[in-house]
């Protein structure tokens, strides 16, 4: 499946979360879908974008790591269904808002937990999530300078 319609997918997942068990479960299939755009990306992306990539892939592996590994039959992991990325730009722009809402759904979490291991995995995944973010926002920073070199030339 192509990844900006994996993204809205998630993102309504995300939006559609009615429990905190739940909201970690979307959580953590949002950092697994922006692992493996970031790996799909590092391997075959626009060459000015690889070193974003990896780390991105580095940074959204460690947002899974903080968080309990739902239990999804395999047909359920978004991640594993990533086929394509038609646009970098458009599926970068699409992740940067996913990992802007995972932060702020994980915020509204913590907020209400009263269980310090709950917390604490928020505080850990809201840390992923933003750094996640930050590498997206650098990649089409690099996309937009790419596009005006390219229609100077």
């Amino acid at each position: 499946m192509e990844a900006v319609r994996l993204i809205l997918a998630s993102r309504r997942s995300l939006a559609d979360s009615d429990s905190g068990a739940r909201t970690l479960r979307e959580v953590w299939q949002a950092q697994a879908l922006a692992q493996a755009i970031g790996s799909r990306l590092a391997v075959s992306g626009p060459p000015e974008l690889r070193g974003e990539a990896l780390g991105l892939t580095e940074l959204a592996g460690r947002g899974c790591g903080v968080l309990d590994t739902p239990d999804l039959d395999p047909g359920e992991l978004l991640a594993a269904r990533l086929t394509e990325l038609d646009d970098a730009r458009e599926a970068l722009l699409g992740l940067g808002s996913l990992l802007g809402e995972v932060g702020i759904a994980l915020v509204g979490l913590a907020s209400a937990s009263a269980d310090q291991g709950t917390y604490w995995q928020c505080m850990e995944a809201i840390d992923a999530a933003d750094e996640s973010r930050d590498r997206v926002l650098e990649m089409l920073r690099k996309l937009a300078a790419r596009e005006g070199v390219l229609r100077e030339g």
